[in-house]
C-alpha cells in the first residue's frame, strides 16, 4: 500500500508530477514538475503565490509580465526576457541550476529551447512589493555537509539568509550512493524561534542511473506520523510534519530538489535527540 504521503511521478506526457496545497492538506508550498519538448512551453500565473522556476535540465526562454508599476496606469505593463536559462543535461552534473524568482501577480511563460525538465516551486506572497529576478548559478552557495557515509553535496537556490522571496526556500541536494541524507534525523514542524521554525515541505527525488530506488522515512517523536517510502525517479515525498531522513542504496546516486516554506522565512530545525548522538563523536 503506497504511503499517503508519497506522490507518484507519471513516467511519460508533459506533468511529471504535480503537489496542490490543497492535495497536501496545508498551507504554504505547491510544487510541480514538467517536462518540455523542444519548442514546448508552458504558460501561468502566479496569482497571490510567488513562484520560482528552477531549470533542472535542458535549455528554456522565460518571460515575465508585471503588473502596471502603480494601480491606474493606461500602459506599463514590465516585461522581462531572460534567454538560454540552463547548462546541464541531467541533474547529477556538478554545476548549479540555472533560477528564476517571480513575484505575485505576474504572468510567466517557459519555452524550451532544447528537452528540458523545469521545477515550478511556489508558496504565497506578501503585500511587500517583490522583483522578478534571475537568480545567477555562480552566486549558489555550494557546500559539503556531513562526513563519511553521512556526506552529500549541496546547493542552495533560494536560502533562508537570501531576502528576495516572502515565504520560499528551495535547495538541492546529492547523496552519493550507500550514504543517508537529511540525517541524523531532523525536523522543523513547531514555530518556536530561535529553537525551531515550521516549515511545510517537499523532496522531489531522482536517481541515477533512473531504475533505482532509495527510501524515505517521515516520523513524529509520538509516532502518530511514521511512514516509509520507497522512491522511484521523479517521486515527491511530501514532509506537513516530523523527522525526514533518506537513504540511498548502494550503486544508486540520489538526486533530490526541497521545497520549503512556512509562517516565516527562517529554517531552523532540530534533531532527533535520540540520534543526535553521533554529531558529538
Amino acid at each position: 500500500m503506497t504511503s499517503p504521503l508519497l506522490v507518484k511521478a507519471n513516467p511519460e506526457g508533459r506533468e511529471i508530477v504535480t503537489v496542490t496545497p490543497e492535495r497536501a492538506g496545508w498551507r504554504h508550498v505547491g510544487f510541480q514538475a514538467l517536462r518540455l519538448a523542444p519548442g514546448e512551453a508552458e504558460s501561468l500565473a502566479t496569482g497571490a503565490r510567488e513562484l520560482c522556476l528552477v531549470v533542472l535540465s535542458g535549455q528554456v526562454d522565460v518571460q515575465v509580465i508585471e503588473p502596471p508599476a502603480q494601480a491606474g496606469e493606461a500602459a506599463g505593463h514590465r516585461s522581462h526576457e531572460f534567454r538560454a536559462l540552463g547548462t546541464r543535461a541531467d541533474v547529477f552534473e556538478p554545476v548549479s541550476p540555472a533560477a528564476v524568482y517571480v513575484p505575485p501577480n505576474c504572468q510567466v511563460v517557459v519555452r524550451a529551447s532544447t528537452a528540458a525538465e523545469v521545477a515550478l516551486c511556489s508558496a504565497p506572497g506578501d503585500a511587500q512589493p517583490r522583483q522578478v529576478r534571475l537568480i545567477d548559478p555562480a552566486g549558489m552557495r555550494r557546500s559539503t555537509r556531513g562526513q563519511g557515509s553521512n556526506t552529500r553535496y549541496v546547493c542552495d537556490i533560494l536560502p533562508h539568509d537570501d531576502p528576495t522571496a516572502a515565504h520560499l526556500l528551495v535547495v538541492e541536494v546529492i547523496t552519493p550512493p550507500g550514504h543517508s541524507s537529511s540525517y541524523p534525523p531532523h525536523k522543523h514542524d513547531a514555530e518556536q524561534p530561535p529553537l525551531e521554525t515550521q516549515l511545510e515541505e517537499t523532496y522531489y527525488h531522482r536517481l541515477n542511473p533512473p531504475q533505482g530506488f532509495a527510501f524515505q522515512r517521515v516520523y513524529t517523536d509520538d509516532r502518530s506520523l511514521d511512514e516509509a517510502c520507497a522512491v522511484e525517479d521523479h517521486d515527491v515525498v511530501m514532509v506537513p510534519r516530523g523527522y525526514h531522513p533518506v537513504v540511498a542504496p548502494h550503486g544508486y546516486e540520489l538526486y533530490y530538489l526541497n521545497v520549503m516554506a512556512g509562517p516565516q522565512r527562517l529554517w531552523v530545525f532540530r534533531n532527533d535527540p535520540v540520534h543526535e548522538w553521533m554529531l558529538k563523536g
